[in-house]
């Protein structure tokens, strides 16, 4: 919802400068310390944050007041020559600013957090150039504000990041890791496997006893003339092919034939 500037936004704009005058000589000491980024470059056409904080030795209070000034890089504009508001907050209620920021400025801060950002959406090349963060909170009043340097480039102008190669090296690492535990598994597997194995052979060995030597039999001589017992001993048994003929149909047939050494005593 717009808020159309009128006498009574004017004249409380005009008695709270009033007020901030006095206090401030009142209370000289007192100072409001602002925070903002010292560049942003952004691609034209897209939005961009301005951030600013704020720290007050003072509660934020319902007087509390934050002004955005804009002083352009590019010569003869009227933003060129000096900072020109732009933006304006004051007792929880936002002010537009110019017909060339009206429409593309919007208050994303938050005062309890002492946060008086602001975005500006979308981005043009016409808004390269300073943007001053100015606040006041009665009593705490005096400070000077903080500036940030806004540069609008196009796509190919932006500059480029290095979170590509900061993420392959880390997942590079991790990678080479991985594969050194894996290979330290490997390695220690086969170490208990073959400590095992031995341990096993080991103990077979101490349980087991040793195999009896093997004795060489001796090789026994015979007499010249060896005695045999009485009666007839059987020779050796010779197979021989007898030819039965006197067939039509004669065969072959191995018969045993037993030579008997008989032999006295």
């Amino acid at each position: 919802m717009e808020l159309k500037w009128t006498n009574t936004h004017a004249w409380r704009l005009v008695l709270t400068g009033f007020v901030l005058c006095v206090l401030s000589v009142l209370k000289p000491t007192l100072a409001v310390e602002v925070y903002t980024e010292s560049e942003v470059v952004v691609e034209n056409g897209t939005a961009v944050v301005l951030r600013c904080t704020f720290k007050s030795s003072e509660v934020v209070n319902s007087n509390m007041a934050a002004t955005w000034s804009f002083q352009s890089s590019q010569p003869d504009t009227k933003f060129s020559k000096a900072p020109y508001g732009i933006f304006y907050f004051y007792s929880g209620t936002t002010f537009p600013g110019p017909v060339e920021f009206k429409e593309r400025v919007e208050f994303i801060g938050d005062i309890n957090k002492k946060d008086v950002s602001i975005r500006l959406n979308p981005a043009q090349f016409s808004d390269n150039g300073t943007y001053f963060c100015d606040v006041k909170n009665p009593p705490d009043i005096s400070g000077t504000s903080a500036r940030t340097e806004l540069r609008v480039v196009s796509r190919e102008s932006l500059p480029r990041s290095n979170t590509p190669v900061i993420v392959g090296a880390v997942c590079g690492a991790l990678f080479l890791l991985v594969l050194i535990l894996v290979a330290v598994c490997v390695v220690m597997k086969v170490l208990h496997n073959r400590h095992d194995y031995e341990g096993c052979i080991t103990l077979e060995s101490t349980r087991s006893p040793p195999p009896p030597p093997i004795k060489k039999a001796e090789p026994k001589l015979e007499s010249p003339r060896s005695t045999s017992p009485s009666g007839q001993v059987q020779g050796p048994v010779i197979y021989v092919q007898l030819d039965h003929s006197g067939s039509k149909n004669s065969f072959h047939k191995m018969e045993p034939v037993v030579y008997a050494d008989i032999r006295k005593n």
